[in-house]
């Protein structure tokens, strides 16, 4: 069944930190051969808070083998508390387009290889457009639910 229509995930990288580290588990998340599939990730210069530089990292799915592959190993490293936090939040994740949105943790994903949601902004951005049949917003919370409680 498919989950998703795109998966878009976006990280801010301050110029003190490397953008290797978000690449490494970008791989974690998609362990396929990246040049095969033809997923690419793209680093834009930007200027954050206090006009100090920042690189927006920014990758989008659209293949459903790769969304989906995504989304298993992505909630595969959620621990249920937080599948909880998520499943909690549903109706404030979810916005009218049906795209549902989480926010891990950045320090605690890159220190520790652990996902933890948040509400901070130095996060990862993930904004997954749930493939709902009819595109109904109960349809939408039907399918993030049967996610999240698997």
């Amino acid at each position: 069944m498919k989950i998703a229509h795109t998966v878009k995930i976006s990280v801010f990288v301050q110029e003190n930190e490397g953008i290797q580290q978000i690449k490494d588990i970008f791989q974690q998340w998609i362990p396929l051969d990246w040049e095969k599939e033809k997923i690419r990730i793209e680093a834009q210069k930007a200027a954050g808070l206090e006009k100090k530089p920042i690189i927006v990292v920014n990758m989008a799915l659209t293949k459903e083998k790769h969304t989906s592959l995504l989304l298993k190993n992505l909630l595969a490293k959620l621990d249920p508390v937080q599948k909880k936090i998520l499943l909690h939040q549903l109706e404030s994740r979810l916005d009218n387009d049906l795209n549902f949105f989480i926010r891990l943790d950045k320090g605690r994903l890159l220190k520790e290889n652990k996902c933890e949601v948040t509400d901070s902004g130095d996060c990862f951005h993930i904004k997954i457009s749930v493939a709902a049949f009819p595109k109904k917003r109960e349809v939408a919370k039907e399918v993030v639910k049967k996610l999240l409680s698997s």
